[in-house]
């Protein structure tokens, strides 16, 4: 089994912390994680990549090939697209719905839309509003982790585990909201 995920966004948005609770849960499950990401301009508000390779064998890269990927997870919709030529034919392309215009000439977010849904299997995902639900509008990324989680060859309960110890540090409340993203977000699938 190999699972190759490639999640993008800006900075600011949590795409390094959407690796790492997927890759923990991944982890917990006995599976083999490989990961490289680019986050030079995250503080900026510009590109953030990761990919992220899970398997039940030796991953002797940690760079997915193009045309190779099995979902693009995204946090902002035009990034998403910058990736398209990762996915894999059949590949799931989710994003959410709301875009982080850091750009002047942000496109018209309708076209935006239709390239998106040109995807079989893509999904939009209004996380805003769902994060907002949970408590915190912070919690976008972990709305997408929810997203995701039907697809991904990971048990429910290892995703959940991995937030619990991601956020739990910061207090129970914390940790609470992130879960109830995250079934939000699985509320959607």
């Amino acid at each position: 089994m190999k699972y190759d995920i490639v999640l993008c966004g800006v900075g600011g948005q949590g795409v390094l912390s959407v690796a790492a609770i997927i890759a923990r849960a991944a982890v917990a499950e006995g599976l083999v994680v490989c990961q490289s990401e680019v986050h030079g301009m995250a503080q900026r508000g510009g590109a953030v990549l990761s990919h992220l390779r899970i398997a039940d064998t030796a991953v002797h890269s940690c760079l997915i090939p193009g045309g190779t990927a099995d979902m693009i997870l995204s946090l902002e919709p035009l990034e998403s697209l910058r990736y398209t030529d990762m996915l894999a034919k059949g590949g799931i392309l989710i994003s959410t719905e709301e875009a982080f215009v850091n750009i002047p000439a942000y496109p018209d977010m309708e076209k935006v839309y239709a390239a998106i849904d040109a995807f079989p299997g893509s999904k939009r995902i209004p996380a805003q509003k769902l994060a907002q639900e949970a408590g915190s509008s912070r919690a976008v990324n972990m709305v997408l982790v929810g997203a995701a989680a039907k697809h991904l060859p990971l048990r429910t309960k290892s995703l959940e585990d991995a937030i619990r110890e991601r956020f739990t540090s910061r207090g129970e409340k914390i940790a609470a909201m992130n879960l109830d993203a995250f079934n939000r977000g699985r509320s959607q699938s």
